[in-house]
């Protein structure tokens, strides 16, 4: 068995329900929300409540985890987690593509979901980090837009999805496939995606990361993604952009000089474009990460009236406001 959630990160699991992050998985098994069956939670009052069952489905009441998962900390205190696990498939196939252009790759990732292709993973990383990749591990990948896709089914069945796969990038001018079934040649395949945080903070000395986070319905990711790597250039700042490109997700990654003044807010106005362009196109400010206190000012703009909502449920919970204060809702 295994537990499909994997943020890339050094994280944690209570950490991971409170964000309700996801990472590279969640294109085929889903994100953090849908793992979990049941939290056992500390309310502010001292009251310990269980939110769900083992049950593989209930209609008994308001779905109380899912009301949880996601919350920040602000709703409860989380001590137990029961957490749904599947089978290791029979076989597992990776696979990476190049492309000429950022455009071609998710135009690539939105027709491979559009024919039902059952991917576990389709991750993008485009040409500046790869270059980065290349000069911090001394590889020499091809120095251009890439998408990692891995498969997760049955032999037989494999073979007939990265065919389909492969013929679908075909279209969309890749430019080299190549893909794997040994476990230790997968990981090879994968080093250019797993090592690109590192790749970046070992080679920017001085200079500390920044990472955006934003979310998009699949009919805005192709332009949301073209348009981010024009705000980078406007910017004048170092920027690359990779994601969870299979559900809509996208991460710019800037390397910025915390006491240079203007640095800092470059990277504070191109966030904000990144955000502003994914909520004018039905899309969401966080993704994964959360909302924290940094992105409390566009809780209004996303949900309207419905944070209102959120608000009162808030006050019920919590009225004397001891529970990660400042948090979602600002100060």
């Amino acid at each position: 068995m295994f537990f499909s959630v994997d943020p890339g990160a050094d994280a944690t699991v209570g950490g991971m329900a409170a964000t309700n992050a996801s990472g590279t998985t969640s294109v085929r098994y889903g994100v953090m929300r849908d793992q979990v069956r049941d939290l056992e939670v500390v309310l502010a009052d001292g009251r310990i409540i269980h939110t769900g069952s083992m049950t593989a489905k209930s209609s008994s009441g308001y779905h109380l985890t899912g009301l949880f998962v996601g919350s920040e900390g602000t709703l409860g205190i989380f001590t137990e987690l029961t957490l749904r696990v599947y089978g290791i498939p029979e076989a597992t196939m990776a696979a990476r593509a190049c492309f000429p252009t950022v455009q071609d790759a998710v135009d690539t990732v939105v027709d491979i979901l559009s024919a039902v292709i059952p991917v576990a993973r389709i991750e993008l990383v485009d040409e500046r980090s790869i270059r980065q990749v290349n000069a911090y591990k001394e590889t020499s990948y091809p120095e251009s837009p890439t998408l990692f896709i891995e498969f997760h089914g049955s032999e037989q069945g494999l073979a007939h999805d990265i065919e389909f796969a492969q013929n679908i990038a075909g279209e969309h001018g890749c430019t080299e496939f190549l893909f794997e079934t040994d476990s230790k040649a997968r990981a090879q395949l994968w080093d250019a995606r797993h090592n690109m945080a590192y790749a970046f903070i070992h080679k920017s000395p001085g200079k500390k990361m920044m990472v955006t986070d934003v979310c998009l319905p699949f009919s805005e990711l192709a332009g949301a993604v073209v348009d981010a790597r024009a705000a980078i250039d406007r910017s004048g700042l170092d920027g690359a952009i990779l994601g969870h490109v299979g559900d809509g997700n996208y991460h710019v990654i800037l390397m910025i000089d915390l006491n240079d003044p203007d640095e800092v807010s470059r990277a504070e106005k191109l966030n904000a474009h990144l955000v502003e362009y994914a909520l004018g196109r039905g899309g969401t400010c966080t993704g994964e990460h959360g909302v924290g206190v940094g992105k409390a000012k566009y809780q209004r703009i996303e949900h309207g009236d419905a944070l209102d909502v959120m608000q009162a449920m808030k006050q019920a919970l919590d009225p004397t406001g001891i529970l990660n204060p400042g948090k979602i809702f600002g100060a």
